[in-house]
């Protein structure tokens, strides 16, 4: 079992894990929770979030060379402290501030496809990582910054989740985190490249010749923890640089991927998104955003089927009860998007592409808040949901204004998790032209 959990995360479940309320299991020393209900995950991951605060050991063994202590691993005081700096940074009210780079970078995408031949595929997997790089890059260290800085990081990051999974085996059986994890020579060259250009974009933002240009490593570098009054270190903006690029990056490309990929076998559905970007004119802002209502609602129907994390594990710091059943210190308690979101007993047609659940009115509006978790939940969801969201949208529309991608011929989609849930390692798509 622990040679196909390493392989594939998600061939592992049997049929009856997409139907029941509690999962438990034993991996030799260490107690497995899955709360696979809206309810079940409210009481873990909201009304009992203090007990379940911590990332599981895999979780923060396969990140710690990547982020330090930055937001998406850290737990106790200093995820308290950090997120009281970095959360205003991306809150929902600085949004219409942050998206011009993406409006921008999605327009440059599309010009750069008319230059493409379109009998020759491309990979759309890489596509949207150079573009949802370039905008998180613009987005964190300033609209000047060149496509070079980007291609690099993103390089490196993909470069990492190859060789890093996301089962530490030796957590898995319930090992003390003391034990030395063995660490891929690739995996560090890939850690420390992040690190040298993340350090050297930081110096440039922060240095008198940079002080003109917003970004959010200059509003982290003007904010304060308010209770302190102290701002971070320089270590502290380079993980948190490195947390907003891989959430702001990775997941949002694997998401645009997975949408082009469920478009091209959904005609209905991509003609309608066609027609709403065609009816803009223009490249997609944020100011469109009501104005492309299916839009949205096909990426937060992608989001259902394709959750950019499948799995959110904790794990117990003390003994407690979950569900009225006994839950050990130590346990690994886990919410599984992968399983929720395709859940018999919660959706109709739970496997079937349908975005019109999610438009006003539709299924998704009459089910219980936690059906539909991608952003994470209780206190540690995501503080760039909103931002995620947006930009999907944005890029979406943007580039279906031009382009109807096609699948290429005897491609084989099939997903894998390693870090996020990506349709394996390329996507080779054609670049159909819409308008001449």
């Amino acid at each position: 079992m622990l040679r196909l959990v390493r392989r594939s995360f998600l061939d592992i479940w049997p049929e009856r894990s997409f139907e029941g309320d509690m999962l438990r299991a034993r991996v030799l020393l260490r107690d497995v929770v899955i709360c696979n209900s809206p309810a079940l995950v409210q009481e873990a991951f909201v009304e009992h979030a203090p007990d379940y605060e911590r990332k599981s050991p895999q979780m923060r063994h396969a990140l710690k060379p990547l982020l330090g202590d930055g937001l998406f691993i850290s737990d106790g005081a200093v995820w308290r402290e950090r997120r009281k700096v970095v959360a205003p940074v991306t809150h929902v009210s600085r949004l219409a501030s942050l998206t011009p780079p993406m409006t921008e970078a999605a327009a440059e995408r599309a010009v750069a496809w008319r230059r493409q031949d379109p009998a020759r595929p491309v990979d759309m997997l890489a596509e949207m990582g150079h573009l949802t790089a370039e905008i998180i890059c613009r987005t964190i260290f300033g609209r000047q910054l060149g496509g070079e800085a980007a291609a690099s990081v993103v390089q490196a990051f993909a470069e990492y989740q190859r060789v890093v999974g996301q089962t530490d085996t030796l957590s898995l059986l319930g090992l003390p985190d003391w034990m030395p994890r063995w660490q891929p020579p690739a995996a560090r060259r890939a850690s420390q490249r992040i690190a040298a250009v993340l350090d050297e974009l930081i110096e440039r933002v922060l240095s008198p010749e940079g002080r003109g240009e917003a970004s959010l490593i200059r509003s982290m570098a003007e904010g304060v923890n308010p209770a302190t009054g102290k701002a971070m270190d320089k270590e502290a903006f380079r993980n948190e640089a490195a947390v907003l690029f891989m959430a702001g990056h990775e997941t949002t490309a694997n998401t645009l991927a997975w949408a082009w990929y469920l478009l091209s076998q959904a005609p209905h559905a991509a003609r309608k998104v066609q027609a709403e970007a065609d009816a803009l004119g223009a490249p997609a802002t944020f100011a469109d955003m009501p104005r492309l209502a299916y839009t949205r609602a096909v990426i937060e129907e992608t989001l259902r089927l394709y959750p950019p994390v499948p799995l959110l594990a904790r794990e117990a710091g003390r003994d407690g009860e979950l569900g009225g059943r006994k839950v050990r210190k130590g346990s690994l308690v886990i919410a599984v998007p992968w399983l929720l979101h395709r859940h018999k007993r919660l959706w109709r047609q739970p496997d079937a592409f349908i975005p019109e659940r999610f438009l006003p009115g539709g299924e998704a509006a009459s089910k219980p808040r936690y059906t539909w978790i991608p952003f994470a939940i209780g206190p540690r969801v995501c503080t760039g949901a909103a931002f995620g969201l947006t930009e999907a949208v944005i890029c979406l529309a943007t580039l279906a204004a031009g382009f109807a991608p096609r699948l290429a011929e005897g491609a084989v989609v099939h997903p894998i998790c390693r870090l996020t849930l990506r349709p394996g390692d390329t996507l080779p798509m054609h670049l159909d032209r819409r308008h001449g």
